[in-house]
């Protein structure tokens, strides 16, 4: 017997196998739900806590980061503790912060939770595919691959519709609470059906400088960026002093990690020309993609008067074509430049933001809001999809895990800084614009007249003038975040062609 033999999981039946894979998706979608989940509820959570909605949105930022942070120590966990049980006490770790982040009383106890969340979430994206393909055989690893990933297309699709249909019958709490009955069946389906599973343990060494810089540097970018708006950005002696600890974290953690027999995040694999590009193209064009899907839900409840629910419907718009067109583009990889695949994705959505400045006003209908989101999905798998293959294509291919691991924790890290960065955007804009509209208006004193003739109190007819003000104000400056959108859609569209063709191909799974 061979040692790969030995070493091979046992032989499961074809029921176990069936509930297994079902544990392992279901956990996967479990974990990637809840990045869009809370996308369309800032609104019931702002009101609940009585905070800003430009605070509610650190409740996703406070996720993503932690969940980026997770994921360099995956394998060291992995090789340390056992695949499965990592795996189970991830899922478990998961249930019990969720539990609380339900039960939180106040911003702070729940950015800490979502914290939690966030960590004990990271590893199990991973390691989920990992045992999922472990435990099939070679043959069927693309089929265990395409179940896998539909959970990772589907999972933000409904993110946004259960994440507004439950805040607003249930309460925001409820977001939360749905995931401890999944955890407990995911964990007790774990330890019943994947014990024999486990993988060999070692004393791996860990890289423990690194990862303090690593979170030091993350942790003062991500509080500086959240915090930035309230403080008065560099006015602020605190946000200077979050400005500079990040900046000297970010050279020590660089010179570090160079150097590192072991490092945290392999960041040699940066000298590759094609992974660098394509990285780049993937942190600014997802993170621009991402703010927008925090932005767009609290434009509509905010200014059109959409419930979470219906703001849940038109967001999620933009996962319909994404899914039917995921295999199409599969298909083209192999036949058509990955560059040309990538550019054109890219580019598409740059399309799409563009149609939204034009279209998008504060009397727009519901299908003028939705039809944009739809159109949009049509461009994701493009980009996604053949960006993946340009990346881990460049690297030699004994770095293609080392390489993955960075790729994800940048695009992670992407949608939490642009989501800070983009919603202060759309806020300051939108009271700058305000500003604009009151010093040029004509006809309100007319209006309040008329408005006071229909029986409309003086206070009330002045509030109908302020909110329409408000209302106009806030079109325009998300119109202006989409025209920023589309500008850097088109930078990133453009860098791609500076990234050779890849010098071999992406096996299935090789990409988380």
């Amino acid at each position: 017997m061979s040692t790969a033999e030995a070493n091979a999981p046992p032989v499961m039946s074809k029921s176990a196998l069936i509930l297994a894979c079902l544990v392992l998706a279901g956990t996967n979608f479990m974990v990637v739900l809840d990045t869009t989940i809370a996308n369309v509820s800032v609104a019931h959570i702002a009101g609940g806590l009585g905070i800003s909605s430009s605070e509610g949105t650190w409740v996703i930022t406070s996720y993503a980061v932690a969940e980026a942070i997770c994921v360099p120590l995956t394998g060291w966990l992995a090789k340390r503790f056992g695949t499965v049980k990592v795996f189970a006490f991830g899922m478990a770790g998961f249930g019990m912060f969720s539990m609380l982040c339900g039960m939180a009383w106040s911003l702070g106890s729940l950015v800490a939770f979502r914290i939690g969340q966030g960590l004990c979430g990271g590893p199990l994206m991973p390691i989920s595919q990992t045992l999922l393909l472990s435990i099939f055989p070679k043959e069927k690893h693309a089929q265990a691959t395409g179940i896998w990933a539909m959970t990772t297309i589907v999972a933000p699709i409904l993110g946004p519709i259960l994440g507004g249909t439950i805040s607003d019958n249930w309460g925001w709490h409820w977001i939360f609470f749905i995931n401890i009955p999944i955890a407990a069946i995911c964990v007790a389906g774990t330890f019943a059906l994947l014990r024999k599973s486990e993988t060999k343990t070692e004393k791996a060494p860990i890289d423990t400088i690194g990862l303090i810089l690593l979170v030091t540097w993350i942790g003062a970018l991500q509080i500086m960026l959240d915090l930035g708006r309230e403080h008065d950005w560099f006015g602020s002696s605190f946000i200077v002093t979050l400005a500079v600890i990040a900046a000297v974290g970010f050279i020590f953690f660089t010179a570090w990690e160079l150097f590192e027999r072991n490092p945290a995040v392999n960041l040699k694999v940066f000298r590759h020309r094609g992974f660098t590009v394509s990285v780049t193209a993937l942190v600014f064009a997802y993170g621009t993609f991402f703010c927008s899907l925090v932005v767009i839900p609290q434009w509509l409840q905010g200014a059109l008067g959409y419930t979470a629910t219906w703001a849940g419907y038109a967001t999620a718009f933009n996962g319909v074509a994404a899914v039917m067109l995921a295999p199409v583009v599969a298909k083209l990889s192999t036949r058509i430049d990955e560059r040309l695949l990538v550019s054109f994705g890219i580019l598409w959505l740059g399309g799409t933001s563009l149609i939204r400045v034009f279209w998008w006003t504060s009397g727009a209908d519901f299908w003028t809001l939705a039809l944009p989101q739809l159109i949009q999905g049509a461009g994701m798998p493009f980009f996604f999809v053949p960006l993946t293959t340009l990346a881990l294509g460049a690297v030699d291919e004994d770095e293609v895990a080392s390489a993955a691991g960075v790729m994800n924790f940048l695009r992670t890290m992407s949608g939490a800084v642009a989501t800070a960065i983009g919603t202060t955007m759309w806020y300051d804009g939108a009271q700058n614009l305000r500003a604009q509209l009151s010093g040029v208006l004509n006809g309100a004193s007319s209006t309040m007249q008329s408005l006071q003739s229909h029986g409309y109190t003086q206070e009330q007819s002045r509030q109908v003038v302020s909110n329409l003000v408000d209302g106009q104000a806030t079109a325009l400056a998300t119109g202006s975040v989409f025209v920023t959108a589309a500008i850097v859609f088109a930078a990133a569209a453009s860098i791609v062609w500076l990234a050779p063709r890849p010098k071999h191909a992406v096996a299935a799974g090789q990409a988380h």
